[in-house]
């Protein structure tokens, strides 16, 4: 006999009233954490100005890194939660990667170490019909990710390659191996952290598709037709 509070939860109303709960937790520990931040940010200030130990800057440093990854993780988990509405539009995905790439050259690190990103674009038309602000959020999700998993990795390097097959555009991140690492069957489970679950869930509501590959992780998205 299975016991009455496993019964409850099989009750879709049950999950779906937790499901809310557990958004309303998340949104006001992130408002917490934000809250946490402005005190260290305020801190780190204080220890800048009165010149204290090279131990004390790093310290808190790290303490507004962590908590930056925390609240980012957290609104990750929100955003995965919700339905993928999408304004699409022709969009050009070689612009998009372009800035991706030149964005996390000039962006705070967050505490990670110096990465090289070697990128390929084919001079080839890559328009589609995007949402070009999920678009660009789902490519950087997947991006941060492996950014995040290499940053141990010497030199600390992995490539961006976007090239055209047939009426479909091909991306790859190669240089993922710490993301790769699944449990046998783990493939039916998705692969990374949240934030690649929600680039996967994007790209796929665009009608495109993700996959690992030993050390490399492909997107492919579907993009307007050449005309003859």
């Amino acid at each position: 006999m299975k016991p009455a509070l496993a019964k409850a939860y099989n009750d879709n109303s049950k999950l779906e009233e937790v499901g809310r709960a557990t958004l309303q937790i998340v949104h006001d520990l992130k408002n917490q954490l934000n809250g946490l931040k402005l005190y260290a940010t305020y801190l780190r200030k204080r220890l800048e100005r009165e010149d204290r130990t090279t131990e004390e800057r790093e310290t808190i440093a790290k303490l507004i890194a962590g908590l930056d990854r925390a609240a980012k993780d957290m609104t990750a988990l929100v955003r995965y939660a919700q339905p993928v509405e999408m304004r699409k539009q022709p969009v050009d995905l070689a612009k998009i990667v372009s800035a991706l790439v030149a964005d996390i050259g000039t962006r705070d690190s967050g505490g990670l170490p110096p990465i090289t990103i070697a990128t390929e674009i084919a001079d080839q038309a890559m328009t589609g019909e995007f949402d070009p602000v999920l678009i660009t959020q789902a490519l950087s999700e997947i991006t941060d990710d492996i950014r995040t998993a290499t940053k141990s990795k010497q030199p600390n390097a992995f490539s961006i390659t976007l090239r055209r097959q047939n009426d479909e555009a091909q991306i790859s991140w190669t240089g993922a191996t710490p993301l790769t690492r699944q449990k046998a069957g783990a493939e039916s489970m998705g692969f990374g952290t949240i934030h690649t679950k929600l680039g996967t869930r994007i790209i796929e509501a665009h009608g495109g598709r993700v996959k690992f590959e030993n050390d490399t992780v492909l997107a492919w998205l579907p993009l307007i037709k050449e005309s003859n």
